[in-house]
């Protein structure tokens, strides 16, 4: 293997670190309640995790509350490479999402306070041993934690705002990827924790009659940093030979850098209540995700090899064209309650996809998807209850060609159909006083 072939190869190593955390396995879990209705709440004022689908609703919510949920999410996927036709499945881990919200204020007052903590991104994602795209990922771990501390307002009864601080307060990535050494197959991590990152989320929420509801909310982008994030090699060969030491010379870095952009989300919102039973909602959300242009990386340090130069496959920075696409998604659900104590719900989504053909990385083999959730309330006393969800979500089949990779020279993916679903109840617990 040459050295150019070594360069390439290591420039398209950190080309797919990080864009898992904004797409693939990305779903929208705010709420329990949310969750078994489609993921409807832009236009809809149920309960404490407004914070997270529009804030100018909390004002609207009657009672203050505590809720916490918890979420599983399994994700089943395969892979069928055009070189071997074979399909291997992934080894896919348990991932546990969570929410958390806290809302309050003074009783008949026109303002709420609270504070939302919640974890919009998190995956693991294993391929098997030896697959076709191991020299562009073989695992990937992300996890994230955001906080958002809100204040609604309520300027007339029927027309409320508000707005909350979102701080992505915890965020973490762990990458790893077989190297095509000439002396043998070598392997490389990358394993680094995002600086803490600000944005907003704000909402306007109108509801001119007991029969209608109609939100707006915006959530701005986000810049996630590793900083200083380490690289660690095995596999290297001994020193001792020329080649040897050549090939080490290319791989001394022991730090990267990195920024994504994690893309603003515009969305609008209607609820219907027909009657005192039942409220159905609809949300339409845009996700700009043509901000997501490249993705670049820079290295430094050395591991001890004779060079200072940072170098992983003979390069010190990395680029990565990514051009991704604006994303609609349109949701729809609906609660009935049935009796004082039990409330059930249905909901569909259908999410487009913002990666464009002959983009698809192993990271996030993305497709449009569907989804199909469910789920229930149950009032254990006046004040405490029970909520509990399920969504299942089916990505399209995704195929590209070769041919389509070198027309938009984004070889450092890899050629062939991926397929993938998801599984994912959820549990929560809510107090309201």
């Amino acid at each position: 293997m040459t050295i150019k072939t070594l360069l390439l190869m290591g420039g398209t190593l950190l080309a797919s670190v990080s864009a898992a955390s904004a797409s693939g396995f990305q779903v929208n879990l705010g709420g329990q309640k949310n969750i078994g209705m489609g993921g409807v709440g832009v236009g809809l004022s149920l309960d404490q995790a407004a914070m997270f689908y529009n804030p100018g609703a909390l004002a609207m919510v009657r009672d203050n509350g505590v809720q916490v949920g918890v979420n599983a999410a399994l994700a089943r996927s395969s892979f069928r490479g055009d070189n071997t036709g074979i399909q291997q499945s992934l080894d896919n881990k348990l991932v546990v999402p969570f929410n958390f919200y806290a809302g309050f204020g003074p009783k008949d007052a026109k303002y709420k306070f609270g504070v939302a903590v919640y974890t919009p991104y998190g995956s693991t994602l294993k391929y098997a041993d030896g697959w076709e795209g191991r020299y562009a990922l073989t695992e990937i771990t992300l996890q994230s934690v955001y906080v958002q501390p809100t204040a609604s307002y309520a300027i007339t009864p029927t027309l409320s705002v508000g707005a909350g601080l979102m701080i992505l307060a915890y965020g973490s990535v762990n990458l790893q990827k077989d190297l095509p050494l000439p002396t043998g197959p070598g392997h490389i991590t990358l394993d680094g924790k995002t600086k803490t990152q600000f944005g907003y989320n704000a909402g306007i929420f109108f509801k001119p009659s007991d029969k209608l509801s109609v939100g707006i909310s915006y959530r701005s982008k986000i810049d996630a940093t590793v900083d200083n994030g380490s690289v660690t090699y095995s596999g290297l060969p001994a020193t001792g030979s020329a080649s040897a030491a050549l090939i080490n010379r290319s791989f001394t870095a022991t730090s990267f850098t990195a920024t994504l952009p994690l893309p603003a989300v515009a969305s609008i919102g209607i609820g219907v209540m027909p009657n005192e039973q039942l409220t159905i909602g609809l949300d339409a959300s845009l996700t700009f995700w043509s901000a997501y242009r490249t993705l670049d990386f820079g290295f430094s340090g050395n591991n001890g090899n004779g060079t200072t130069d940072g170098l992983v496959g003979g390069n010190n920075f990395s680029t990565s064209k990514r051009f991704y696409q604006d994303a609609l998604a349109f949701r729809l659900g609906g609660q009935y309650k049935v009796d004082d104590k039990l409330t059930v719900r249905l909901g569909t989504a259908y999410d487009f996809s913002a990666v464009k053909d002959g983009y698809v990385g192993p990271e996030t083999p993305d497709a449009d998807r569907v989804q199909a959730t469910a789920g229930l309330s149950y009032l254990v006393t006046e004040h405490f209850g029970v909520d509990a969800s399920f969504l299942f979500e089916a990505f399209r089949q995704r195929t590209q060609t070769q041919g389509q990779l070198l027309d938009n020279g984004t070889t450092d993916r890899v050629a062939g159909t991926y397929r993938t679903d998801i599984f994912i109840p959820g549990v929560g617990l809510h107090y309201k006083f």
